[in-house]
């Protein structure tokens, strides 16, 4: 059995692991985590050069690629201060998967040490900065959706939902099966598409169903499937990353202090 992680005291730096997702399709989302994590007066670092973590690779069977792409990523984040991932599942992967990954592997302990310095935004600002968020929005109705992967490496929806408790303007909507895949799963959509859409089919409608105005999420992937689906269908209901969500109601989105 894992044993429960112990966090450190909030550091004066750390890293930004934006994930391949948010870099390529929403960098406003990676700017909204820069300016969360500098509120709570850390100095933010972000490497240019980072990829995916090589999660895909990984889950469908391709380990030696999948490691090259591990030992590439934590070649990038030298220094010994936390790394802050903007999605549940890559930090799960980071996290649970690259020590098995190089298990019995001369960067076994590098590994190790690496991954017990990667925490997921919501885990992050939760835990280990103890942030108090003030509103600063109108009244609204959201629903939260959660990675399924994220849900059980990471427990995302616990501090997905702390945080979004805090906002006294927000009613947070739970959907029915939350704890369910939205279909994406990275390379299961691509493998079993018509599986997907049904999955995803459920989901969108589930989280339509709460009667929130739009749904929050800390994990990319799954906002992609879904707002991708949902946009083809002609639908306005969309997600929102929890980075975007939170410096929109505190107040620092776009970067602005």
């Amino acid at each position: 059995m894992e044993q429960p992680r112990i966090y450190p005291a909030k550091p004066r730096k750390v890293y930004l692991y934006a994930t391949c997702l948010v870099d390529a399709f929403d960098p406003d989302t990676g700017l909204d985590a820069i300016s969360l994590l500098e509120q709570q007066g850390i100095d933010v670092e972000f490497v240019p050069k980072q990829t995916c973590c090589g999660q895909p690779a990984y889950s469908s069977g391709y380990t030696e690629e999948a490691r090259a792409v591990a030992e590439h990523q934590m070649s990038l984040f030298p220094e010994n201060i936390p790394v802050v991932i903007l999605s549940g599942s890559c930090g799960g992967m980071m996290v649970h998967h690259y020590p098995r990954l190089f298990k019995d592997h001369p960067l076994e302990a590098t590994a190790k040490s690496f991954s017990a310095r990667v925490f997921e935004l919501t885990e992050f600002l939760t835990n280990v900065c103890r942030a108090q968020f003030k509103d600063q929005g109108e009244q609204t109705t959201v629903a939260m959706h959660t990675s399924c992967a994220a849900r059980r490496e990471m427990n995302v929806h616990v501090y997905t939902a702390h945080l979004l408790g805090q906002l006294d303007k927000v009613e947070l909507k739970h959907p029915q099966y939350e704890e369910e895949c939205c279909g994406f799963g990275g390379t299961f959509s691509v493998r079993h598409p018509n599986i997907s859409e049904a999955m995803m089919d459920d989901k969108s409608n589930n989280l339509k169903n709460t009667g929130g105005v739009e749904f929050v999420s800390a994990d990319w992937g799954c906002m992609l499937n879904i707002n991708g689906a949902l946009e083809y269908k002609g639908e306005t209901f969309k997600g929102k990353h929890i980075a975007r969500f939170l410096a929109e109601r505190t107040g620092v989105a776009g970067g602005e202090q």
